[in-house]
Parts: structure tokens; sequence; C-alpha cells
């Protein structure tokens, strides 16, 4: 059966998938813009996407000062969020993101921002942390945040035994919720995703989990949680963190009509 994980007063994991929106913004003028669009977009919670924020880099390596250019905009989102959770990622470039860091680098930024308290979750990538997946997990939760574990294929759309491997192996290494994200190349790719998701919820998954196909092709994902079992879906509010996101105002559309 699989248990429910309280983030503040959302609940992730029960029968209707919540609708996170990622936060892209490379400085303050960019996230002060974004924080804007958030006023009247229907969503639960939301993604800061750290990896776009440029200040935090110095030729390619984490800034001797990460601390203290971190929290200002983390305080910013703080504030415009209220009550709703806040997810931190640093999305590496072999993930499909703008960081290219050292592991210990990767490490670094995100215990700091577990410990500056003003965010609820953080993402973990599997394939980045490697071998240090478990431990580096407990020293997040450690500081009172939620772990949600992800793995992304931008290329393709593994086979349905990686696919589920993925998953378990988060699962195992004590991630509070898994992820995976997936490139179809034909619709037998999605239905194969969907197929895995599926299995999770009926037989292997003991915490909440997300699964995503992503593109146009892979837009059924986004808006199948009910049926599948996928605990939130991601949505625009502005720009996209990854192709294939909808609108959230048309997502919240689209979650009320499916779950009538």
């Amino acid at each position: 059966m699989i248990k429910t994980v309280q983030v503040r007063n959302l609940v992730l994991g029960d029968k209707n998938p919540a609708i996170c929106v990622p936060v892209v913004a490379e400085d303050s003028a960019a996230l002060e813009a974004s924080l804007a669009l958030l006023k009247t977009a229907p969503y639960d919670l939301a993604e800061f996407r750290a990896d776009h924020l440029a200040c935090l880099y110095a030729g390619g390596s984490l800034a001797d000062d990460y601390t203290a250019l971190l929290e200002p905009p983390l305080q910013m989102l703080r504030a415009a969020l209220g009550g709703r959770p806040l997810l931190f990622t640093v999305r590496t470039v072999q993930e499909g993101g703008k960081a290219n860091l050292p592991y210990p680098d990767y490490e670094r930024l995100l215990l700091q921002a577990a410990k500056t308290g003003l965010v609820d979750l953080i993402d973990l990538e599997l394939f980045t942390a490697g071998e240090n997946a478990a431990q580096l997990t407990e020293k997040l939760q450690h500081h009172g945040v939620k772990v949600i574990g992800s793995s992304h294929d931008f290329s393709h759309t593994p086979g349905r035994k990686d696919m589920l491997g993925r998953l378990l192996r988060m699962q195992d290494a004590g991630m509070d919720i898994t992820k995976l994200a997936v490139m179809p190349v034909c619709r037998q790719d999605v239905i194969r995703l969907l197929s895995v998701a599926c299995e999770m919820a009926d037989e292997k998954a003991n915490r909440p989990f997300v699964t995503i196909s992503m593109g146009p092709l892979g837009n059924v994902s986004r808006i199948s949680g009910s049926l599948t079992g996928s605990a939130f879906t991601f949505a625009s509010a502005g720009r996209s963190s990854a192709p294939g996101q909808i609108p959230a105002e048309q997502m919240r559309q689209i979650l009320d009509a499916l779950g009538e």
C-alpha cells in the first residue's frame, strides 16, 4: 500500500495528483517576473530550478559565497508561496539542466538549501548521487526536508525493467518520493511508461511516485495521475522547465474534469 507524504498542508500520494509549477529564473529581475505570474496560476507546490540562477556559479564551479547568494531568492519564493510547499532542484547537465558541477559541489548546494529552513522538498538525482544516494538522502532528511529522488532520460524511453529498477532503487535508498521522466519516440514508449506506473501503483510502490513521458507525444502521462498513481504533475506558469508541460490553468481544468 502506498503511504502518503504530507508537506505543509499538501498530501502527496492520495487519489488526486497535485500540480507543481517550475520557477525558472537567471537573476532577481527574472525571478520577480516569474513570481508575479504565480499570483494568478492554480497550483499546489512550486519547484525552484536553482541550476538556472547564474550568480551561483563562477567559471563552472560553485561560487565561494554561494550561501549568501542562495538565501535571497529562497526568501522571495517563500514569501510568494505562502503556505504552499517549495521544491528545490539543481538539475545537472547530464539530466537536462544547467548545472555542470562536480559531485562535492552538488552535495554542498543541496545541503545548504536544506539548512536554510526555507525549502520543504529537495530533488536528488539518482545517477548523480550514485553510491552516495542513501547517505545523502539521510543527511537531507536530517534537516527536515523531504527528498524527491529523480531520474531523467531526454534521449529515449528505457526498457520496462530499467524504468522499474530506477524507481525501486530510489525507493530502496529511502527517498520520500520517487520520480522518473523519459522521452518517447513512438506511442509504444508512452504506453510502456504508463504501464510501469500502473505496476508501481498496484504492486511495487510503498511511497508516492511520479512518472512522466516528456514532449507533446507524452502529454497523456501528465494528466493521467488519477489513473496511474502519479502523485503530482508539472505544469507551466510562464517558462517551462521541460518539453511538453501544459499551462497550469489548462492542467487544473483537465484534472478537475477527469476527477469528476
